[in-house]
């Protein structure tokens, strides 16, 4: 095993295979929650099958019609919200210039509009980024693009289990400096862990997580039972949650190198393109124009309180 692979064991959120109603198969089940974290589901690099018709259960009954990539629509603004026209005002050079670049995704058609718009709610939504206007903003034009209320809500889901990477980086730490300090955990009353024992059973058990289930193995067990329910929904392709899954670990407000690597890899076994896994990277440096979009309505603000 390579320094790489040894690194991206403690990863990362993505769901997996559509489940039958009240069973999760060993495949299925491997997949699914391995993949959360960094595992190697069995068998095979993919993750699952595509959606069906039967996925969509619970989502709205009447739902637009999927944007075609590369379909341009006059009410689309990518990542920027009105302070673009008072940029425009004050630097109409340099916002035309920063507007071409943070739209490029939007207008050159390699993905279509809705997985562009349903990458940017992740990355807005995401809990290393909480930003509510940004947020709204994506989710409407994922709604517009033809996106569900389910495949949205699984967004949400997706971005609140990414906190699971404290665990990934803490957990280890805190075992080396309590060992380095002399200091011991407490005795712990054994109490039953059957979502972690589901995966031992299977042979998926993946030794990064370990550290975690050392230190608090009924709250390890939860966290896996809690994710095993959010990812067996199978609302979208294994590439695109491989691309959904680039986008939190690469996105600006998270860096996580261990998984962007290793969802980079799945997504590229899965047949995605390196143009595909470039627009979703191009898509996360959009974000940065929310400096903009925060910052320059404040400025104006400001400005206008002063010339009083």
């Amino acid at each position: 095993m390579t320094n790489d692979d040894e690194q991206a064991k403690a990863d990362d959120v993505c769901p997996t295979k559509r489940s039958r109603p009240g069973r999760v198969n060993r495949r299925q089940f491997a997949a699914t929650t391995g993949a959360l974290l960094g595992a190697v589901a069995i068998g095979e690099p993919a993750l699952g099958q595509a959606p069906t018709a039967e996925a969509e259960k619970g989502a709205n009954d009447q739902k637009p019609a999927p944007v075609p990539a590369g379909t341009k629509q006059a009410a689309t603004h990518g990542p920027w919200d009105p302070a673009l026209e008072k940029l425009r005002e004050w630097d109409p050079k340099w916002a035309e210039t920063c507007e071409k670049m943070s739209m490029n995704p939007w207008v050159k058609g390699v993905l279509p509009r809705k997985t562009i718009e349903l990458i940017c709610v992740a990355l807005n939504a995401a809990c290393t980024n909480l930003n509510p206007d940004g947020t709204r903003r994506h989710i409407r034009a994922a709604l517009d693009a033809g996106a569900t209320r389910d495949e949205i809500l699984m967004i949400l889901k997706m971005g609140s289990a990414l906190a699971i990477h404290s665990c990934s980086l803490g957990a280890p730490v805190l075992l080396e400096e309590a060992k380095a300090a002399g200091v011991q955990p407490r005795k712990k009353t054994k109490e039953p862990t059957p979502a972690c024992d589901k995966m031992k059973e299977i042979g998926q058990w993946n030794t990064a997580w370990d550290p975690f289930y050392e230190l608090d193995p009924v709250w390890t067990d939860e966290f896996f039972a809690v994710a095993t329910e959010i990812y067996t929904g199978g609302l979208f392709s294994p590439k695109d949650v491989e691309l959904l899954s680039i986008a939190f670990d690469a996105s600006i407000t998270h860096v996580y190198a261990p998984g962007t690597r290793r969802h980079i890899k799945a997504a590229l076994k899965l047949g995605a393109t390196m143009e595909e896994i470039m627009e979703v990277l191009k898509l996360c440096v959009s974000q940065g124009v929310q400096a903009c979009n925060l910052g320059v309505p404040i400025l104006a603000e400001e400005l206008a309180k002063r010339s009083k």
